[in-house]
């Protein structure tokens, strides 16, 4: 049931995006077309669960053991930037397919901030390593669904006749404020679950 909760909470009550304001720059940048976004989404998935166990492994038996806690945000930058370039090299072998669908997102996952602020997030919740490979996980599907969700505003937003001073960029962010508002009705969701089945 713990884990049910984690990944409730992950997706829609703290969603990484819209309640936390992490990886903003992709969720702007890359949220005009639907399949562009579901395209990001995926490769989000993959290198946030990815990056989230090899970043728990070197803080658990690397970083703690030697004292170095204090390198922790410099070894977790490190291990994604590399484990991104891995995971390039390897695709591009391996399934050249799934490279050229996901090949223009794996260099921007290096640069997005939710990929390194989920890694940190799971130490300082001290979580294992299973309850960490869930809220990895279910934290990737609340991005994909908020961008997929906001590039499918942002495609209707198209079609619209939008006022002239409201054009470009302060549509998108006006956007982005309501959708942020629409997830705040999912606070208090993992407080009732706690209560409804006993886990506070």
């Amino acid at each position: 049931m713990e884990y049910i909760l984690i990944f409730i909470s992950a997706i829609f009550v703290n969603n990484i995006v819209l309640s936390q304001f992490l990886g903003i720059c992709p969720f702007l940048g890359v949220s005009k077309k639907v399949d562009t976004a579901l395209g990001m989404g995926g490769a989000v998935a993959f290198v946030m669960t990815l990056a989230t166990i090899v970043t728990f492994l070197v803080q658990k038996y690397i970083l703690e053991p030697m004292g170095l806690q204090y390198l922790q945000t410099l070894a977790f930058i490190l291990v994604i930037a590399s484990l991104v370039q891995m995971v390039e090299i390897i695709l591009k072998k391996v399934s050249p397919t799934l490279y050229q669908a996901l090949g223009i997102f794996l260099p921007l996952i290096t640069t997005n901030c939710a990929v390194l602020g989920v890694a940190i997030l799971v130490i300082q919740k001290d979580f294992n390593l299973l309850e960490a490979v869930v809220y990895a996980f279910s934290t990737a599907i609340g991005f994909a669904l908020a961008l997929t969700v906001f590039a499918g505003l942002r495609e209707q937003l198209s079609l619209v006749k939008v006022p002239k001073g409201m054009g470009g960029m302060a549509i998108v962010l006006v956007t982005a404020g309501l959708l942020s508002l629409a997830f705040l009705g999912f606070s208090g969701v993992d407080g009732g679950l706690k209560i409804l089945f006993g886990l506070d």
